[in-house]
């Protein structure tokens, strides 16, 4: 690969990781203002689903800047003491962020909503409330079309339907933005519904069914983003179409027989490894053996610019370790 490939690949590279910040910031901008907001409205109005709303603003706004936390410390590069880099590290706060998500939201709003239930509550002017929740739908509304267009933009990239691309994506930080704010959006009604149906009936059991709703879809996102956060801490393969790829890939090298053993791991939303025992020709001397790794690993990188380190092991194959009466694995 040129300098001007490995030059544009940077300049993609940090053109996106510049737009995943972006995004965060916007969304904590927004969970900050709202929070403040919504939690003024709730004192005012009495609503225990308003001071959820609250919680759970304030909670995606301590979730963003966990995930902008994530952001900075995995940009370090590689030194002696974290040879794979700290890529890695993003999912460690990235999972933090989830736990965040829980605590600070799931467990408040349905702690409230359990409480409202049982002891009632004394509903105040709602004006307030209502005010209060159409902006915030507004600012929430922005910040998930800021999340959807970058998410949108890397699903093209990678020639993969959105929905697909968002389940699966390494970048944990982005699939955060867009769960929470879209949970915003529908917490946003619950709160609305819970809000128009005390005010016609006169009861607090609307506000607290509300507050439960809240906190089953906190519980769900920070269930998802647990879950692909550890996954990815205990080590993701890339998609198998692309291993295939890569195999395949391996194979056509001149002095390769055959590849006995592929091993990739998903290291950052756009760093890989590659590992493989490669069974080389007989007849190839060490020279020609060396020329081939060296050849396998640039023709990787230029078809996967995500793939950072690749680690070639020449291993005989079955027949040779047979004839060497070796255990063939």
């Amino acid at each position: 690969m040129d300098a001007r490939a490995e030059g544009a690949d940077d300049a993609t590279e940090e053109e996106a990781g510049g737009e995943s910040v972006f995004t965060v910031i916007v969304a904590a901008a927004a969970n900050l203002g709202i929070a403040l907001a919504k939690a003024v409205a709730g004192v005012i109005s009495g609503s225990s689903a308003m001071l959820s709303e609250a919680a759970h603003s304030f909670a995606d706004t301590v979730t963003e800047l966990l995930l902008l936390t994530a952001l900075k410390r995995s940009e370090k590069p590689a030194d002696e003491e974290h040879p794979l880099g700290y890529g890695g590290e993003r999912y460690v706060w990235a999972m933090l962020a989830a736990v965040a998500t829980f605590v600070g939201g799931a467990v408040f709003s349905l702690y409230d909503g359990i409480h409202t239930l049982i002891a009632g509550e004394e509903l105040g002017n709602p004006l307030v409330s209502y005010i209060v929740l159409a902006i915030a739908f507004v600012l929430e509304g922005f910040s998930l079309r800021t999340a959807v267009k970058q998410a949108r933009g890397e699903a093209a990239r990678f020639a993969a339907p959105f929905g697909r691309y968002l389940k699966h994506t390494p970048d944990t930080a982005v699939k955060a933005v867009v769960l929470e704010d879209s949970a915003a959006l529908v917490g946003l009604l619950f709160a609305a519904g819970g809000l128009l149906g005390g005010q016609l009936t006169g009861s607090g059991v609307w506000d607290g069914i509300a507050s439960l709703g809240i906190g089953a879809l906190l519980l769900w996102v920070a269930w998802v983003l647990g879950r692909s956060n550890a996954e990815l801490l205990v080590g993701r393969p890339l998609p198998k179409p692309m291993r295939d790829e890569i195999r395949a890939l391996l194979v056509e090298g001149e002095h390769v027989e055959a590849v006995l053993e592929l091993t990739t791991l998903v290291q950052g939303p756009r760093e890989a490894l590659v590992a493989a025992k490669v069974d080389f020709r007989d007849a190839s001397t060490a020279a020609q053996i060396e020329w081939a790794c060296e050849d396998a690993s640039r023709r990787l990188r230029e078809r996967f610019p995500a793939v950072r380190r690749v680690y070639l092991d020449p291993t005989p194959g079955f027949a040779q370790r047979r004839t060497e009466g070796l255990n063939p694995w």
